[in-house]
């Protein structure tokens, strides 16, 4: 670990990984974001049907959370076009990381060109080099694709089609150059799971010498998780092969439960001022203080 502050991995998926990217900024010295791409809901699953890449949108919001300043083409990402046709509920971003993995050859150097060109404190990876399906097992019934895995309870166990799908070498290297990786918050099952999920990822999270790092939610997901407290989502993650060597949780929010005595806690104020959403500021005290 620099001087200067540790190299964070941040793993997972929508708006929980663009927090925690927020957080690592007021402490990391490197960043870089590995987005899960199984979204098949809205602009990016319209675009992963029609252009047969990796879900766009949940990279476009960690591209976002790492803009060094606002400008008219950070604030232009989030941008989703109205009025009917094509273009219809289609975000900005979205479009942008389409044409660039188009232009640049391939989907990875386009999310990297994407960085470049809005000048990111960090690297955003996509967790696959492919588009992949998200598949559950639900109730000893499989069923597929992010958004009805989000719509559904009882899920126990979450992998990828194809189930050899791979994953960008730079996202192996990131990982085994990390002082701390960070899960969550974020969607159990459709989030941070899907992106722990490729086998090559999974193998690297299993080996690294990085302090495993697991943010727990402020509060259940209806009807993903619910009825969770932070011991379910441990024994979920380990049922999958991640077992996490810190779990930073806020008891005034969610249940604890009871950890396995070999996983440290760290627990205190989490919540912003609304009270559901993590507080940069506080999440980012929390993870300095266990690196």
């Amino acid at each position: 670990m620099s001087d200067a502050g540790p190299s964070v991995v941040a793993v997972g998926g929508g708006h929980g990984l663009a927090a925690t990217l927020r957080s690592m900024r007021l402490y990391a010295d490197r960043i870089t974001a590995v987005v899960s791409v199984a979204d098949d809901g809205g602009s990016s699953g319209r675009l992963r049907e029609l252009l047969g890449i990796p879900a766009p949108g949940d990279l476009r919001r960690c591209l976002g959370a790492l803009l060094p300043t606002s400008s008219p083409l950070g604030l232009a990402l989030e941008h989703r076009f109205t009025g009917g046709g094509e273009l219809d509920g289609h975000a900005f971003g979205n479009l942008l990381i389409a044409a660039l993995a188009a232009t640049s050859g391939d989907f990875v150097s386009g999310v990297e060109e994407a960085g470049h060109l809005l000048g990111t404190v960090g690297t955003v990876l996509p967790a696959t080099t492919g588009p992949v399906v998200l598949k559950a097992m639900v109730d000893g019934v499989e069923l597929e694709g992010q958004v009805a895995i989000m719509a559904a309870s009882g899920v126990t166990h979450v992998e990828l089609c194809p189930p050899d799908a791979a994953t960008p070498e730079a996202v192996l290297d990131a990982l085994g150059d990390a002082d701390q990786i960070v899960l969550g918050p974020g969607s159990l099952y459709t989030s941070i799971l899907a992106a722990c999920a490729p086998v090559e990822l999974a193998a690297a999270l299993r080996s690294c010498h990085a302090q495993l790092v697991y943010v727990a939610n402020l509060r259940e997901q209806v009807p993903e998780t619910a009825g969770y407290d932070v011991a379910a989502h441990v024994r979920a993650l380990a049922l999958h092969g991640v077992v996490p060597d810190v779990v930073i949780a806020d008891p005034s929010a969610i249940a604890l439960g009871a950890l396995p005595e070999s996983i440290e806690l760290w627990t205190g104020s989490l919540a912003n001022a609304r009270g559901y959403v993590h507080d940069p500021a506080l999440l980012a005290k929390a993870l300095q203080a266990i690196a």
